[in-house]
This record gives structure tokens, sequence and C-alpha cells, in this order.
């Protein structure tokens, strides 16, 4: 994948955080389709992104005994990928009140066709007691160098 870049818009813009990605030929299936689960990994590659622009490391929340999880996902494909194209997967994290936050990402083609949606609901758990934290907003803009980039 290709190398992330924060969107240049200002938070405030409300424009999402974003990462180029290309489509390479190993990661398409025997129609010359980007393979299903792929997008998971294009989606797993930008919030991780997003994160290490916040200034949060995989290591940091490993350090502090807790640990991102999924508990669902959903995908629209609405258009196809092919390799070589060019793509840019945003994210947004959309914070509640509660344990869990809502993720909403984008990938976009060359041309700004939308080629498909992910939605997924996640939390952070704490990885001694096996719980959901609360406040997962609060705790990663405390670890975050950057907490601003949590809210684009």
């Amino acid at each position: 994948m290709s190398e992330p870049t924060a969107d240049p818009a200002s938070p405030a813009s409300g424009a999402p955080f974003s990462v180029p990605i290309t489509v390479r030929g190993y990661e398409t299936d025997t129609q010359g389709h980007l393979n299903q689960s792929v997008y998971l990994q294009y989606g797993e590659h930008a919030r991780w992104a997003l994160l290490a622009a916040a200034g949060i490391r995989q290591q940091d929340l490993v350090g502090q005994g807790v640990g991102p999880v999924a508990l669902e996902t959903t995908i629209r494909f609405l258009r196809e990928l092919r390799a070589g194209d060019e793509t840019v997967m945003s994210c947004r994290f959309e914070w509640g009140t509660g344990k869990t936050f809502r993720i909403t990402q984008i990938l976009t083609k060359a041309d700004g066709t939308v080629a498909a949606e992910i939605t997924a609901l996640g939390g952070m758990l704490d990885l001694r007691e096996r719980r959901m934290i609360q406040d997962p907003r609060g705790f990663l803009r405390k670890l975050a160098t950057d907490p601003d980039v949590l809210d684009r």
C-alpha cells in the first residue's frame, strides 16, 4: 500500500483523513476484480494510518494494555476495482458517549467514483480485563500527540 498522507484540509473543514492506495495485481480475483477480503485490509490500513497521524502507534496501545476491537463491519461494493487502479481510502471516527464508536470509510477511484463504502462498529478492549473501556475517544486523545486528527 502507498504511504499514508493526511488530507491537506484542516480538521475544521470536515474533510476526513485519507490515504492513497494502488490496487496490486496479486490482490485481484479470477475475474480481475479486487478480492473482497482486501477491502477490509485497505480499511484497516487507513485506520492505523489515522492513528499514526495522531501520534498513536500500535505498541503505544499495547503498552497501555488496550487494543482496538471490531464488533461489526459492513462493506457496500459499488464499482469494480482492477490492478493498477489508483484509489483513496478515507477514514472518519464517529464518537458517541458510550464504549463504542462508528467508523465510516469511503474508497474512491481516481476519477471520483465511489468504489466501496465500509461502516464499522468498534471499541477499545482492556486486554487484561477483557472488557471494553469507557470513553475510547478520551482515552485515545490523551495518548495522541495530535489528538485533533481523531476528530476529522
